[in-house]
């Protein structure tokens, strides 16, 4: 039988690999949100349709180095 070890670094890693995940499932979020939003609100926050749109067609691992954690 064999047994499988995992390294100190790996076990360091899941908080980090957690997080990460948490983070790509908020920009989903976040871009599912936006779409929904009338021309109003998009007019409140400065974008067009087509900019929230395009914004919202990125993947969820996508995401600029400004919205990291």
């Amino acid at each position: 039988m064999a047994f499988i070890t995992l390294s100190s670094r790996s076990r360091r890693s899941r908080p980090a690999l957690i997080a990460r995940l948490a983070h790509m499932i908020s920009v989903h979020r976040q871009r599912r949100a936006l779409i929904k939003l009338d021309d109003r609100a998009l007019e409140d926050i400065g974008i067009s349709r087509s900019q929230a749109r395009a914004e919202a067609s990125r993947p969820f691992w996508d995401a600029p180095e400004s919205w990291r954690c």
